[in-house]
């Protein structure tokens, strides 16, 4: 196994938190991982997007110029990055920022309203964690349990109080994607 992903979105939506608790996921797990973080101009409100790769093998680059899954927090995101996702890729889409369709059909397509979502369960900035669970619904690349252990281990202690919300929001996640895949 050898997968690329592309996490976008605007700055503050906990894109690049959700990229880098993959890679501790999947260290955890014995895997591969590599975690390229790009950022736009501003800090919260511009562009932010990281690639991830999970790898049986050593990964020989952190680039990821195809991928073969990208998970769209906003509308934007989608205009950058969805050309650029392989043809049978995963293209997980936040519907709750996203008003446009995707114009690709060679590609499965999973959306869910993350915000929404996230500010049903009481806080916003789960957003990124509902966004997560649907794509491991779709791709198991990690399991849920090794991205709440991740967590644990990574939150600072002032944050730890957050973890039962967010399993709570990677869950919510999945069930929304499951009638979709």
């Amino acid at each position: 196994m050898n997968l690329g992903v592309i996490m976008a979105g605007f700055g503050g939506q906990g894109v690049m938190s959700m990229g880098q608790v993959v890679c501790y996921a999947g260290l955890a797990e014995g895997k591969e991982v590599s975690w390229l973080p790009s950022y736009g101009p501003e800090m919260r409100g511009g562009t932010a997007n990281c690639a991830v790769v999970v790898s049986d093998a050593p990964v020989g680059s952190p680039l990821v110029a195809r991928p073969d899954a990208v998970i769209i927090m906003n509308r934007p995101s989608l205009e950058k990055f969805e050309a650029a996702l392989k043809p049978g890729g995963l293209l997980v889409i936040n519907s709750s920022l996203c008003d446009k369709e995707p114009s690709r059909r060679d590609v499965r397509v999973v959306k869910v309203a993350a915000t929404d979502l996230a500010n049903d369960l009481g806080d916003i900035r789960v957003a990124n964690m509902v966004a997560l669970g649907a794509f491991l619904a779709a791709c198991p690349v990690v399991k849920p349990d090794s991205i709440v252990d991740a967590l644990k281990k990574n939150l600072p202690p002032h944050h730890q109080k957050l973890i039962p919300l967010n399993k709570l929001a990677l869950e919510r996640g999945a069930e929304a994607a499951a009638g979709q895949l």
